[in-house]
Parts: C-alpha cells; sequence; structure tokens
C-alpha cells in the first residue's frame, strides 16, 4: 500500500493525536486511517452519484 502525505491545522491535528490516544489507536495515522474507511463505506452503500453527492452536502464536504 503507498502512502501519501497530508496537510492539517495544526487544531485539528492536535485533536486526532488526543482522541487516537485515548481511543487505543497506536498513532494518529491509524486513527485517521480508520475514521476515513468508514466514511468512505458509508458512501459506497450509496446506490447512485446524486445520492453520494446528497451525502457529501450533507456532511458539509461539498457544497
Amino acid at each position: 500500500m503507498g502512502k501519501a502525505k497530508v496537510k492539517l491545522d495544526k487544531d485539528l491535528l492536535e485533536k486526532i493525536k488526543k482522541y487516537a490516544e485515548i481511543s487505543g489507536y497506536s498513532s494518529p495515522e491509524e486513527f485517521i486511517t480508520h475514521c476515513l474507511e468508514k466514511e468512505l463505506a458509508k458512501l459506497e452503500e450509496s446506490d447512485s452519484e446524486e445520492e453520494i453527492k446528497k451525502k457529501l452536502k450533507g456532511l458539509g464536504y461539498i457544497s
């Protein structure tokens, strides 16, 4: 599996570190990966591209 770098706001990164530790993840990266996999699984359950767009709008990712 390849890796990529992503820039995050410092405040967000601090929250991620805090909750990753509280939740027992071995690293912030593992926590982020798990969160993203859960969100992607929800989107993959969608039946159509239009339904995916509605979900992304509802989450505030697109307008």
